[in-house]
């Protein structure tokens, strides 16, 4: 039979993996680009992942 291995790390719960967003400020650059500014989870740091808990990793089911 095959055997489960469960990943040790899952996608973060607040940014669902999208961990880095580019957001326009409205402004534009001398040579007429928009302006933006990179904005990361405060969750998960930018890695858009997150450690497992103690007790899912301990084999708890309830």
């Amino acid at each position: 039979m095959p055997e489960h291995t469960h990943a040790l790390r899952r996608r973060c719960s607040d940014c669902d993996g999208f961990s880095a967003v580019a957001v326009t400020t409205g402004s534009r650059t001398p040579a007429g680009h928009r302006e933006t500014v990179t904005a990361v989870c405060p969750s998960c740091r930018g890695t858009g992942t997150t450690r497992r808990s103690a007790r899912t990793e301990a084999g708890a089911t309830c």
